[in-house]
């Protein structure tokens, strides 16, 4: 666990640093990242280049540069976090409105909350010093065990609880039947696995696969689901306001509360593109090519001939 260690002691040194200088070695980092190692350029521009089909090659290479501004700020900021205290986090970022949230708990409700890979997620984690109930962080497993550890203990240092995705359903219904409520946060741009797609919508100007798995649990838990819209005041500075888009998810109609939170976070991404990660491969499954490969196992499985058993 010798990475994790060495992971921590960065962290410190970071934190150390005057905010001057943290940001002086981001703007480096951009440099080094932008124009030599060309990290996922032709990822980030050919995204840019479908999304925004009117906006001219200049405009969308002015977003591009401001992006890798941003994600360069974005790691630094991820890695001060790990050591800033509760007193500098809440003037860092703050929650608008967080009594939202909070009135429906103390009735003993269940929120999810939901939010896109946009500003620097990783910040809004301190929503646990802004309330007394329960709060869960829910996470992808990673494979690097340094890592994995080290977000695990930087999404549990404000009062959340990092939850494995896996695990979500079976923990909140074992809360609900014990009516204790909580409130958790999902990403919910994340790309769906091919044989997991069940709902595409136009986002972006382009047909895009949509994860379905935080509507399920809401409707079947009927929960409160709010959308959690963030803005960057300046570096390192962030806010995030609440807005509800259902206090019935079991009311609500099928993909109803998928299509608002898309919509939501499209309108986030139109009004400044830079926050968003464009170097996220987000538009790798294809509809006509999922469409046509569902179509040929269904063939498959109507001719084929069972096992005879014995």
């Amino acid at each position: 666990m010798m990475g994790y260690y060495l992971i921590r002691a960065l962290t410190w040194l970071i934190y150390k640093m005057p905010r001057r200088v943290l940001y002086f070695h981001s703007d480096l980092l951009f440099i080094i990242m932008y124009h030599f190692v060309r990290y996922r350029r032709d990822v980030v521009n050919s995204n840019l280049a479908n999304s925004f089909p009117e906006k001219t090659k200049k405009q969308r290479d002015e977003i591009a540069v401001k992006y890798f501004h941003h994600l360069c700020d974005c790691l630094f900021e991820t890695l001060y976090f790990d050591r800033i205290t509760n007193e500098e986090v809440l003037k860092r970022v703050k929650f608008l409105n967080p009594e939202l949230a909070n009135q429906y708990m103390a009735q003993g409700r269940q929120l999810i909350v939901l939010m896109g890979h946009y500003n620097n997620w990783e910040c809004f984690n301190n929503w646990g010093l802004h309330t007394t109930h329960r709060s869960y962080a829910i996470y992808k497993k990673l494979r690097n065990s340094a890592f994995e550890k080290f977000y695990i203990h930087l999404r549990s240092r404000f009062g959340s609880f990092p939850l494995e995705r896996a695990m979500t359903f079976r923990q909140l219904m074992d809360d609900s039947k014990a009516e204790i409520p909580s409130l958790s946060l999902f990403l919910v741009d994340q790309t769906p696995r091919a044989f997991d797609i069940q709902y595409w919508t136009p986002f972006l100007n382009q047909e895009t696969a949509v994860l379905v798995g935080p509507e399920k649990v809401a409707c079947k838990l009927n929960t409160v689901v709010v959308f959690g819209r963030t803005r960057k005041v300046k570096r390192g500075f962030y806010e995030v306001d609440l807005v509800l888009i259902t206090d019935n998810a079991k009311q609500c109609k099928k993909f109803e509360i998928t299509e608002k939170s898309t919509r939501l976070l499209e309108e986030l991404i139109v009004e400044n593109p830079e926050f968003w990660l464009w170097s996220h491969r987000k538009w790798k499954h294809v509809r006509s090519e999922i469409e046509k490969g569902k179509e040929v196992n269904e063939k498959v499985e109507k001719v084929l001939i069972p096992y005879p058993t014995l």
